[in-house]
């Protein structure tokens, strides 16, 4: 599962290139937003800061999946909010932080981007952020990038559909529902397992 402080650094490492890149690029595509529960997720390539390549949403191996999309720096805030409460609630899922930044320019010049991520976020932490550029389009017509503030955030089932879907913001409410979605697809409530007392 992606831990919490790993992730919250990584939003704010890269926050500072998608403000820049935002100003040389000037008004990205804007695209509706869009609630594509039922749909399967698009097969797209990213590559992890440790260097892995990965293709979404094949890495879930037929397990459920949750990915946290951001499309801007001011998604920080959201994705902040969700990270802390899934991870305060226990919730237990194999989880990517997906900074996604469609474009060329940006494409050019990921490794400065990465490599800015890479100096606020411990190397034991690099393997489960994932940005993507070249595929990054896909996903933001997937999901709709108009009004990037808040993150989108999706669970997929084993094949790859997305079973939960939200983008309005983070809330004690969408929590519960993104809980009962795991439920639905573990059978159980899915919890973290308790640590062993100190001996």
């Amino acid at each position: 599962m992606v831990s919490v402080h790993a992730t919250v650094r990584a939003i704010q490492a890269f926050a500072v290139p998608l403000l820049i890149f935002g100003l040389m690029t000037g008004c990205a595509s804007s695209i509706a937003r869009r609630d594509p529960t039922g749909e399967r997720f698009p097969v797209v390539n990213g590559k992890s800061l440790d260097g892995t390549e990965v293709q979404f949403p094949t890495v879930g191996s037929g397990k459920p999946l949750l990915l946290l999309i951001g499309y801007e720096q001011s998604t920080q805030f959201d994705l902040d909010r969700w990270i802390m409460g899934i991870s305060d609630s226990g919730l237990a899922v194999r989880a990517y932080e997906v900074p996604t930044i469609p474009g060329m320019v940006p494409g050019m010049f990921s490794g400065w981007i990465d490599g800015g991520m890479r100096r606020g976020i411990p190397r034991e932490d690099w393997g489960g952020v994932v940005t993507l550029y070249a595929d990054g389009a896909r996903v933001a017509a997937f999901t709709g990038n108009q009004d990037g503030l808040p993150g989108r955030i999706v669970l997929l089932d084993g094949n790859g559909v997305v079973v939960f879907f939200h983008d309005r913001g983070y809330s004690l409410k969408s929590l519960q529902k993104l809980r009962d979605a795991l439920t639905k697809l573990a059978g159980t409530v899915p919890v973290a397992a308790p640590e062993s007392p100190p001996k």
